[in-house]
């Protein structure tokens, strides 16, 4: 591929969504600079929650997945799958309370108490910040395969990459930037695996060449029955906790547009999940020795594929992990601005000044997020270490706060400390690793049983929905 044309064709298309971004813009309140006066129509929920979804884990990380394990790279698929069409069937209809964020919601369910809000505000920013960073991992890696710049400074022009056009123009920059993204990857990725297996003679000789259990269903043969179930889990539950995807519900024009979106994007991502691994498997039989797995898309782009197709493949992955990005970005700048802004600052803030202090607030989270993907170099284990980490429990304490009416806010808690603390030790005891692959399982049993005991072991909360939900109203920014 030749790499100056490369950088010529992405300059031009990140111009391209640049500008779309900054006319689709709603820069004349907050509501419409963080949340798009939640007026999404069903086909920029489907577009922008695809492009969220098919990011880094499901791209880049599925095909260096496959290349490795074979089917097992379909995990990603089914795990994507189930975490959407989990957050649908739990939490479709949440719509109707005109939350802004994961705080202000999983606080209405424990009554609205602001002690577990502001841990939960701490949490989701974080969580937010923890996928942008995967995501810029992920686009970085491409980069800096293909261009032989230094990873450093790969990460630095991924995050300019759509750091732009988040900043300038906020919510409804980012979901039109996605449903154009969306396009671009899917039938990047799609195209790019139909003239692999041509030029390869069918998928079935590419099977012939790749190590032994790992063309089983799932490729459980090869990678293992547990670890297969860990990170179907993992994947699922950190959907759960994804504050990205509630945001997609909370700003949707009403409940049924966010339903239907969420369940024709599922089907949409189940269809296109195959086409990473059937890349990456392609890759292996090409080349078996890559040094790093995660290079199998970046490798064919540079060394197989004829230029066109290189470009293709080459900017469909960087529009899976910027459309992602940019999704967590702004979802973390709505967290740090709605519930951890205002703990500083005091009273009524006018409506301009809260779109530039929203500008500030995007710059930060970035910034944050940079420094965490400065440290990290393998996309698979950076996601399974953040879920079970930081997200396990947090989706405990949602699913439980909305569903068991026994919990309480210390049991909330309780839930999110647990799953964090039962993740780093499980994490830190190699028989429980080998056995396992991640320690998801263990945070999440660790996490239930905390939250259990302890709700258990405090007063019930006893306000209506009503009371609940005024005193959650009281300090929405936006």
């Amino acid at each position: 591929m030749n790499v100056t044309l490369f950088y010529v064709c992405f300059a031009l298309y990140l111009m391209a969504m640049l500008y779309i971004g900054i006319r689709q813009a709603k820069n004349d309140s907050a509501a419409g600079y963080l949340m798009g006066s939640r007026s999404l129509p069903m086909f920029l929920v489907i577009g922008t929650m695809l492009a969220t979804q098919v990011g880094t884990g499901s791209s880049l990380g599925a095909a260096g997945f496959a290349y490795s394990n074979g089917w097992a790279g379909l995990i990603y698929g089914v795990g994507g799958f189930l975490s959407i069409v989990g957050v649908v069937w739990l939490f479709g209809d949440i719509r109707k309370y005109g939350f802004a964020t994961m705080s202000e919601e999983i606080s209405f369910y424990y009554g609205g108490n602001k002690t577990i809000k502001a841990v939960v505000a701490i949490v989701t920013f974080f969580a937010s910040v923890g996928w942008l960073g995967a995501h810029l991992l992920g686009g970085s890696m491409y980069l800096a395969w293909v261009t032989g710049m230094e990873l450093p400074l790969a990460k630095l022009i991924t995050l300019l990459g759509f750091a732009l056009f988040v900043v300038g123009g906020g919510y409804m920059a980012v979901v039109w930037t996605d449903a154009i993204q969306a396009l671009v990857l899917f039938f990047g990725f799609i195209g790019t695996a139909i003239y692999l297996l041509i030029n390869m003679d069918g998928l079935g000789n590419v099977l012939q060449v790749m190590p032994e259990g790992t063309t089983s269903f799932l490729g459980i043969e090869g990678y293992g029955l547990l670890p297969t179930i860990s990170l179907i889990v993992s994947l699922t539950i950190g959907g759960f906790a994804v504050p990205s995807f509630r945001q997609r519900i909370y700003t949707s024009k009403d409940e049924k547009t966010a339903k239907r979106g969420f369940a024709i994007t599922a089907m949409l991502y189940l269809i296109f999940a195959a086409f990473p691994v059937i890349i990456g498997m392609c890759a292996r039989a090409i080349n078996p020795d890559l040094g790093n797995n995660n290079f199998a898309i970046p490798f064919l782009a540079l060394n197989v594929l004829p230029t066109a197709f290189g470009i293709i493949i080459m900017i469909s992955g960087l529009s899976a992990t910027m459309s992602s990005a940019s999704s967590d970005a702004l979802t973390g700048t709505t967290v740090l601005i709605n519930d951890i802004y205002p703990v500083f600052k005091k009273g009524k803030i006018s409506d301009e000044k809260l779109v530039f202090v929203s500008r500030i607030g995007g710059i930060l989270t970035m910034l944050v997020a940079f420094i965490m993907a400065l440290t990290a170099v393998d996309i698979t284990n950076y996601i399974s270490n953040m879920i079970s980490t930081t997200l396990t429990g947090l989706a405990v304490a949602s699913v439980m706060g909305r569903y068991w009416k026994r919990a309480t806010w210390q049991g909330g808690i309780a839930a999110l400390v647990g799953g964090s603390v039962f993740s780093i030790v499980a994490g830190k005891i190699p028989a429980v690793m080998a056995v396992l692959g991640d320690p998801t399982l263990v945070a999440l049993a660790g996490s239930i049983l905390c939250c259990f005991v302890v709700s258990l072991c405090t007063p019930a909360n006893h306000l209506s929905e009503e009371e609940a939900l005024a005193i959650v109203r009281e300090s929405n920014l936006v």
